[in-house]
């Protein structure tokens, strides 16, 4: 059981963490509203490209990578990615180099079966681009994730302050009930029971929000610790026809039976070395789809140079980014994470009328006393 001094320095923790992350956490809450729907409103507003499931066979994909070059003279592909959510269509993300940085990308939709190329555009276009940029830095550039992190933990902290706190209101008000009495005191229950009834969904937003802001540094730790790992130098004769792309990602399928191609890391991009194609595969299921697994090909001889599972850090990051928007359970799911986002963005307002109420109250004692 708390002191009394134990429940003051709570309450402290819990009133300055949520006071300093407050404006912040307002600014990702609104623009996490549109952005849990941001697949559906890129389709709405001509941004996306929707799938051509038309049984035609797909051509070759070394052909659609030199019809996007050819309409793109001197841009390098980094990625070629199969999303299941548009089918027929082949995406290419295209950079100044081969080790440019990804951020700066020209995405690039093609036709998997005739090559048409069906849209092209900056990787944050449109309005949903502009929201996503500030909802993941704040339009601080580099410095943006650290910030967004540092509110993530303040946010994680306010969240379990205010559980301690609350905890001994509950063993003589029963949850959901409002005390008779001020505006203030029903402000100060409502506040609670909100807070109660979204703090699940509150520690697993705050907890994949920061996990998401330390994503480069992820990615830096893997490509330093694992890369190298995953696929020593090789000595190994290059061959005398040249590899296919097509060759590549069926010799990565046989390594890993049961998934799925999701994506091809170039040689020289982020996510491979610049001796190795790095065939990025996934399960089948809606958890495993999020679970992937690299296999990295000899760009020379065409054959496996390592396979092995992501560590823990990197599979929490793919695991991360889709759940922070509630992107797992189709439109089920998006309404729930709507709608507690609503009530979160409702809890913060609450907390800080009641701060603001009480610093005008203090005032206004302290007005009549003199």
């Amino acid at each position: 059981m708390l002191t009394s001094a134990a429940l003051r320095r709570w309450s402290w923790v819990h009133r300055w963490t949520s006071l300093v992350c407050t404006l912040f956490l307002l600014i990702l809450c609104i623009t996490g509203l549109p952005l849990i729907f941001h697949d559906e409103i890129d389709q709405a507003l001509g941004y996306a490209v929707a799938g051509r499931a038309d049984g035609s066979p797909a051509a070759s994909t070394d052909a659609l990578v030199a019809g996007v070059l050819e309409s793109h003279p001197g841009l390098h592909v980094q990625f070629v990615l199969w999303d299941a959510d548009t089918p027929g269509v082949v995406s290419f993300a295209l950079g100044r180099a081969a080790d440019s940085p990804p951020g700066e990308n020209l995405a690039v939709y093609v036709d998997a079966a005739s090559g048409e190329i069906l849209g092209a555009g900056a990787l944050d276009r449109g309005p949903m681009g502009l929201l996503l940029k500030l909802h993941g830095e704040l339009f601080l550039g580099p410095a943006g994730p650290l910030a967004i992190g540092l509110v993530a933990l303040l946010f994680l902290a306010s969240l379990v302050s205010g559980v301690i706190v609350y905890a001994p209101f509950t063993r003589r008000l029963a949850f959901g009930a409002l005390r008779p009495g001020s505006r203030r005191v029903r402000r100060l229950d409502l506040h609670n029971l909100a807070g109660m009834a979204t703090l699940g969904w509150a520690l697993v937003v705050g907890a994949t929000g920061l996990i998401n802001s330390w994503g480069d540094l992820a990615v830096q730790v893997w490509q330093a610790r694992e890369l190298s790992r995953l696929a020593p130098s090789s000595t190994a004769r290059a061959s005398a026809a040249p590899v296919d792309l097509d060759g590549v990602v069926a010799t990565a399928r046989a390594a890993v039976p049961g998934m799925t191609p999701y994506f091809i890391a170039m040689p020289g991009s982020v996510l491979t070395s610049r001796r190795h194609y790095g065939v990025f595969l996934r399960g089948n299921t809606p958890l495993t789809q999020h679970l992937l697994q690299p296999v990295l090909v000899d760009a020379g001889t065409g054959e496996v140079a390592g396979t092995r599972s992501l560590p823990w850090y990197m599979q929490a990051l793919f695991l991360a980014q889709p759940l922070h928007f509630g992107d797992y359970g189709g439109w089920p799911l998006k309404l729930i994470w709507a709608l507690l986002d609503l009530a979160t963005i409702g809890v913060l307002l609450t907390g800080l009328s009641l701060w603001l109420g009480r610093r005008g109250g203090s005032a206004n004692t302290m007005g009549s006393r003199s």
